[in-house]
C-alpha cells in the first residue's frame, strides 16, 4: 500500500503489548485539518479488530481527507477486549475518589478482573452484545474459583468499564446493573476472628526472637510490623504503606495518610491513632536498624528489587512467626490483627469509664459505629480493662502457660 498509508496496531502505553484494534497512518499533502502532523500525516484509531475492514477504512478515510471532509468519526471499538484497553489507559490517568492518582497495584488488579472477562465471553465478542444471561454464567465460574468477596471484585470491574462505555456513548445498558441484587456475590459477613489479648502477647514475643533464614530475602522487621500491625488497628495496605514521618514521637501518634504508595479505602481512613507505649518504645529501638537499611521513605520497606517498594504479602512472614510460638500453619492471618486491635481497644479506659465506641471507630477509620458494635462487640473471652493498648508477656504469665500447653498438646494430637 506504498503511497496509500498503511493500517498497525499500536503498542499499549499499560502492558507494552500489541492492542486488539487497528489504527490508520496516512498523508494528505496540503492537509488543512489542523490536526495533522507535519507533512500532513495522520495517525487516527480505528477501533476495529478486522484488518481487513480498517484497510478498507483506510481508503475512505484517506480520501475524505483529500475532498477536505474531516468530520467523520471512526467507528467504535467494538469487542469487549479493545474497549478494555481503552479503558485501562484511561483510568492509568485518573485519580480516586479522595484526588490521588490510581495505583499500579490496583490497575494490575483490575486487569486481572477483565483479562478473565474476556477469557469468559471471548476476544471477539461484541461490547454491546453480552446480556444478564451471560453475566449469570459468569458469575458462576467464578463461584468455582474464588470466594464470594472477590467474585464481586471481578463483577465490579466490568461493571467500571460500562460505565464508562455508556458515558462514550459505545452502549445504552450497563448489564451488571440488570442483575437483581440477589444475583451479584457477596462477601461472607461472618464474625471477625481475632486473638485475646494473652494470645497477641505471645505472638509479639515470638516476632522479637523470630530471624529470617536469609538475610538477603528475609524481612529483618517482623517484630516492629507485627507489633505495629497489632498496636495501631490498621488495614494490611495501611500499615505496609505507612511512611518513617508519618510516626510522631513528638505529639505519639501513628497518621495513616495517603501518598504514592497506596490508597486509603474511604475518606474517614485519613486518621492519626495513638502511639501507644508498648509500640513507642520498639519503634524506638527500630529506628536506628531503619537508618541502616538505606534511603526511601517507608516505615517497613522492600529493597529486593534493588529499590524501594513497597511489601504487598507477608502472610508467610507471619505464618513462620506463628509457627514459632506453637500455632499451626495458616491458623494466624494478617487480618485478624486489626481485629484483635479493635477488640482490645473496647476493653480500655478513658478517664475511668469505658472508651467511647465512636473513638474506636475513628481511630480504624469506620464512618459509624455500627461495623463495631455489630461485628467487634464480643470483648472477647478473657476481660482485660486497662488505659492503653498493650500485650505484654508479663501480665499474662499463667494465660500465656495455659496456652502454650494447650497448642502444644494440639501439636502432638495432630
Amino acid at each position: 500500500m506504498r503511497g496509500r498509508g498503511r493500517v498497525y496496531r499500536p503498542t499499549s502505553g499499560h502492558t507494552g503489548d500489541r492492542v486488539a484494534v487497528w489504527s490508520l497512518d496516512f498523508t494528505v499533502k496540503d492537509c488543512r485539518c489542523g490536526k495533522c502532523g507535519p507533512g500532513g500525516r495522520h495517525r487516527l484509531p480505528t477501533g476495529l479488530t478486522s484488518r481487513r475492514e480498517a484497510e478498507e477504512l483506510l481508503e475512505h478515510r484517506r480520501r475524505d481527507y483529500q475532498s477536505g471532509r474531516y468530520e467523520a468519526a471512526p467507528p467504535t471499538p467494538r469487542t469487549l477486549r479493545a474497549y478494555a484497553e481503552h479503558h485501562l489507559a484511561a483510568k492509568a490517568q485518573e485519580t480516586d475518589r479522595h484526588g490521588q492518582p490510581i495505583t499500579v497495584q490496583w490497575l494490575a488488579a483490575v486487569k486481572q478482573h477483565l483479562d478473565r472477562a474476556v477469557v469468559f465471553f471471548g476476544t471477539e465478542r461484541l461490547l454491546g452484545s453480552i446480556a444478564r444471561a451471560d453475566l449469570l454464567k459468569w458469575i458462576t465460574v467464578l463461584g468455582r474459583q474464588f470466594q464470594g468477596g472477590a467474585a464481586r471484585q471481578h463483577l465490579n470491574s466490568l461493571s467500571n468499564l460500562y460505565r464508562r462505555a455508556m458515558a462514550d456513548g459505545f452502549v445504552t445498558v450497563n448489564p451488571v446493573s440488570t442483575l437483581l441484587p440477589t444475583e451479584k456475590p457477596k462477601g461472607a459477613a461472618d464474625e471477625a476472628d481475632w486473638l485475646e489479648v494473652p494470645e497477641a502477647a505471645l505472638l509479639i514475643e515470638a516476632a522479637k526472637r523470630y530471624e529470617p533464614k536469609r538475610n538477603d530475602l528475609g524481612m529483618p522487621f517482623a517484630y516492629p510490623l507485627i507489633a505495629t500491625m497489632l498496636l495501631t488497628g490498621g488495614r494490611l495496605a495501611e500499615v505496609l504503606g505507612l511512611e518513617v514521618d508519618d510516626v510522631s514521637l513528638e505529639r505519639k501518634t501513628v497518621t495513616f495518610r495517603p501518598n504514592k504508595w497506596r490508597r486509603l479505602k474511604t475518606k474517614r481512613s485519613h486518621r492519626a491513632v495513638p502511639l501507644w507505649p508498648q509500640l513507642e518504645q520498639i519503634l524506638r529501638a527500630y529506628f536506628p536498624e531503619r537508618e541502616r537499611m538505606g534511603g526511601g521513605t517507608l516505615l517497613f520497606p522492600s529493597f529486593r528489587t534493588g529499590q524501594e517498594a513497597m511489601l504487598t504479602d507477608i502472610r508467610k512472614l507471619v505464618d513462620a512467626v506463628a509457627k514459632r510460638a506453637g500455632w499451626k500453619s495458616g491458623e494466624i492471618t494478617p487480618k485478624m490483627f486489626r481485629h484483635t486491635y479493635i477488640s482490645a481497644r473496647i476493653q480500655t479506659t478513658q478517664n475511668g469509664a469505658p472508651v467511647a465506641a465512636f473513638t474506636v471507630a475513628r481511630e480504624v477509620g469506620h464512618s459509624s459505629t455500627a461495623m463495631i458494635e455489630k461485628v467487634y462487640g464480643h470483648l472477647g473471652q478473657i476481660q482485660h480493662r486497662s488505659e492503653v493498648v498493650e500485650y505484654r508477656v508479663r501480665q499474662h504469665r499463667k494465660a500465656i502457660a495455659r496456652l502454650r500447653q494447650t497448642l502444644h498438646q494440639q501439636a502432638k494430637a495432630a
